[in-house]
């Protein structure tokens, strides 16, 4: 088993990177997942979706014209993306074209399927509450096609800054273009591995299971459903508990009367289609988790961050202008484990101003919970932007002056100043909290002291929320 750290020798485990750390030689078994993508308020996310949006509604309108050429073109260019070595493949992976049989099933299905036809299914995931051959694997491989190219673009960025070699002209894979809705042969600059390019996928979109599931919304939504209809009508599968009276109807009655599977799935969302409403509505609410980094260490074979050995690399670096680049480094390798999966997509010496200013870090606010989704549904924070100061002495006002002046009404008001050392940090955060009553931003910082704390919350299961330390100082900014 040989991972794409080890294979380009990147000096990093999977806590440290930002995508799926895969076996270069056969696949991972997690999947893309189209509702994931959803929840990232991000630029690329957004990018993501609306291609997912836009393919899927010409599948709908072709199919639902009648159109059986055109849905096959649409269906039948699809792949099994051997480039990302995700899925349930044994072995060296073996990509296929969905192929006229299968896209021609698909199809078939698709089109027999009344919801879709009178527009109960509006979105992908949809299709595996009802679809029967659809399932989590299509349904990934599908997702994984359509956003080829927001991926091409995601591994380009991730190698650049890692140092990863690429190939140019390196067949890619049809690429869904939404201008003229056709699907094109994609060439691209990208690594390669053995006989295969290679596609990295961000780990905060792929989960073991998809969110959207056929037994999930059978058993929590259509069941129940029914048991209180049973209940209602005074059926002969009403029971009444002993000692309180209470009427019930138990689960496997209705299994027994009303069968299980797509096919129910499907009749009770046309004759009830609320049920569906509020499966959507709920899992909007609850956005799918982001698999942890016990579960990845699981899934790569890998460890699990050790948040000490970190610590104890930023700890070895003399302060000073000498050890500045392996400390802003140092800084990104600690950073990335302890934020995620709430702050994604390190970009290194991120460019602003077409290049004239760059930023040490710039992380994607991708958290659906904790400190950075509180912070981010307040104020503008689609990105959060860190500066690295490996000063003997503490930061000054023009470090914060600096970092301030990174911030704008697009790219987002909030940044850390991360550095050695702040000896009077009661006067830092008045300094800070002027930057902000003058309308310059929000800024924290953290020395090797908070980022020990920081550490120490984080390896607290299930303890209090880890993030504590900074919702404090960003109090303390606007109180």
């Amino acid at each position: 088993m040989t991972r794409v750290s080890e294979h380009f020798a990147l000096g990093l485990a999977q806590p440290q990177l930002d995508f799926v750390d895969v076996d270069v030689a056969t696949d991972t078994e997690v999947y893309v997942d189209p509702h994931a993508l959803r929840q990232l308020r991000t630029e690329w996310g957004r990018d993501c979706v609306a291609l997912l949006q836009h393919y899927f509604r010409c599948v709908l309108a072709a199919i639902r014209a009648g159109d059986t050429a055109r849905a096959d073109e649409l269906l039948g260019q699809l792949r099994e993306p051997n480039q990302t070595r995700l899925g349930q493949s044994q072995g060296q992976p073996a990509g296929h074209a969905l192929g006229p049989t299968l896209a021609a099933d698909v199809r078939d299905q698709l089109a027999r399927s009344e919801a879709l036809r009178t527009g109960l299914i509006e979105d992908l995931e949809d299709t595996i509450l009802m679809i029967p051959l659809i399932g989590r694997d299509l349904i990934s491989d599908i997702t994984t096609n359509v956003i080829r190219e927001p991926l091409i673009r995601y591994t380009q960025q991730v190698c650049e800054d890692l140092g990863i070699p690429m190939e140019d002209g390196v067949v890619a894979g049809p690429v869904w273009d939404p201008a003229t809705e056709e699907w094109s042969q994609g060439y691209a600059t990208l690594p390669w591995v053995g006989q295969h390019a290679l596609l990295l996928v961000p780990k905060v979109i792929v989960r073991r299971r998809l969110d959207f599931d056929a037994d999930d919304y059978y058993n929590r939504y259509i069941i129940p459903f029914l048991q209180e209809e049973e209940i209602r009508a005074g059926t002969e599968l009403v029971r009444l508990l002993k000692g309180t009276g209470q009427p019930r109807v138990d689960k496997q009655d209705i299994v027994e009367k009303y069968g299980k599977g797509k096919a129910v799935n499907e009749a009770m969302t046309r004759a009830h289609p609320q049920l569906l409403d509020s499966y959507r509505r709920a899992k909007r609410r609850h956005a799918p988790p982001a698999i942890p980094h016990a579960g990845l260490a699981d899934l790569t074979g890998t460890p699990p961050p050790d948040f000490d050995a970190l610590l104890a690399v930023i700890a070895a670096i003399a302060p000073g202008n000498a050890g500045a680049s392996r400390y802003h480094r140092a800084v990104e390798a600690l950073l990335t484990p302890l934020f995620y999966p709430w702050l994604t997509n390190l970009i290194h010496e991120a460019e602003i101003h077409s290049g004239r200013k760059r930023i040490d870090i710039r992380f994607d606010n991708t958290a659906a919970a904790g400190f950075f989704d509180w912070v981010g549904s307040r104020y503008t924070v689609p990105y959060v932007f860190a500066e690295c100061k490996n000063y003997a002495e503490g930061p000054a006002n023009p470090e914060l002056d600096q970092l301030a002046g990174r911030f704008s009404p697009r790219r987002g008001n909030f940044g850390l100043l991360v550095c050695r050392t702040i000896a009077d940090k009661n006067f830092f955060v008045a300094r800070c909290r002027d930057t902000a009553d003058d309308g310059r931003g929000f800024i924290v910082g953290l020395d090797d002291a908070d980022l020990t704390a920081l550490v120490a919350a984080r390896k607290v299961e299930n303890g209090p929320d880890p993030l504590r330390l900074l919702r404090r100082r960003f109090n303390a900014l606007v109180n």
